[in-house]
C-alpha cells in the first residue's frame, strides 16, 4: 500500500492531498488563531509558504493526473480541484474519489 504512494501518479496525488489538507487545517484552525489572538505570527509566516508549495503541487498534480487518467472536466477534475480550497475537502475527495481509481499496478 504505502508503495503505491510513492510510485504511481494516484498514489503521489493521493499523498499530496493529504498533505495539503493537514497542512490547510494546521494554517486555519491553528496558526491563523495564533496570529490574530494572541499575536504570535511565527507559525504562520512558516508555515503559509510551505501550504502555498503543497497547495501548488496539489493543483499541477491533479491537472496531469486528471490529462493522464482520461478524466472528464465536468464528473471528475473539477471536483479535486475545489477540494483543495475547504478544509477537509482533500481527505474527502481522498476517501470517495481517488482510493477509489485502479493504479497502474492494480
Amino acid at each position: 500500500m504505502m508503495k503505491k504512494l510513492f510510485t504511481t501518479s494516484i498514489g503521489r496525488l493521493r499523498l499530496l492531498a493529504i498533505l495539503e489538507g493537514i497542512s490547510l487545517l494546521v494554517l486555519v484552525f491553528i496558526a491563523a488563531p495564533l496570529k490574530h489572538f494572541w499575536d504570535v505570527p511565527g507559525l504562520s509566516k512558516s508555515l503559509g509558504p510551505i501550504h502555498g508549495a503543497l497547495f501548488l503541487l496539489f493543483v499541477f498534480n491533479a491537472l496531469r493526473v486528471g490529462v493522464e487518467q482520461q478524466w472528464k472536466f465536468k464528473e471528475t477534475t473539477w471536483k479535486v480541484l475545489i477540494a483543495c480550497f475547504i478544509p477537509f475537502g482533500t481527505f474527502y475527495i481522498d476517501y470517495k474519489i481517488l482510493r477509489n481509481i485502479p493504479t497502474d499496478e492494480d
